[in-house]
């Protein structure tokens, strides 16, 4: 290893090895800054729905909680309790779903392209078959057993 020739040749492999590790750990800290804003703009997503007939509006934070419901003047005339009660459940719903998937675009980047585990690791497990799938929630309420009118009878009509 005293040869000037041979010690050359691994100084330089080790310089080039040093620039391979120190891009690679320049493009680590590139793609963490941009997943954690990502996550934070997934984060910040707000969803928001309003039903048909224009009576309820309902926005909710990416996590699916309720941050405002508003409701029109007539709203109260031109339903009973029960059906402005459904209408609020499936706008809340709607609003739900629209978050859920302004939040899901936000991180779609970072899941595409991902490597499973047998990809890494032949004969391994899938982690995505381990991972629950999220429930999605029925856009229209379940018939109540008191409610024997279908919904587009003349006794259902809201714009009386």
């Amino acid at each position: 290893m005293n040869d000037p020739a041979q010690r050359a040749a691994l100084e330089a492999r080790n310089a080039a090895l040093r620039t391979q590790v120190d891009s690679m750990l320049a493009n680590l800290e590139r793609q963490t800054s941009a997943l954690r804003e990502a996550q934070a703009e997934a984060v910040a997503k707000t969803g928001s729905a309003t039903s048909p007939d224009g009576l309820v509006h309902v926005v909710v934070n990416a996590a699916g909680i309720v941050t405002d419901v508003r409701f029109a003047p007539n709203s109260f005339e031109r339903n009973t309790p029960e059906k402005l009660a459904q209408s609020v459940v499936q706008v809340i719903q709607q609003a739900a779903l629209d978050a859920r998937s302004q939040a899901d675009a936000a991180m779609a980047p970072f899941q595409q392209n991902v490597p499973d585990l047998p990809d890494l690791f032949p004969g391994a497990p899938s982690l995505k078959d381990l991972l629950p799938k999220p429930a999605v929630p029925p856009l229209t309420p379940p018939k109540r057993p008191d409610d024997d009118e279908p919904r587009d009878s003349m006794m259902d009509r809201t714009d009386w």
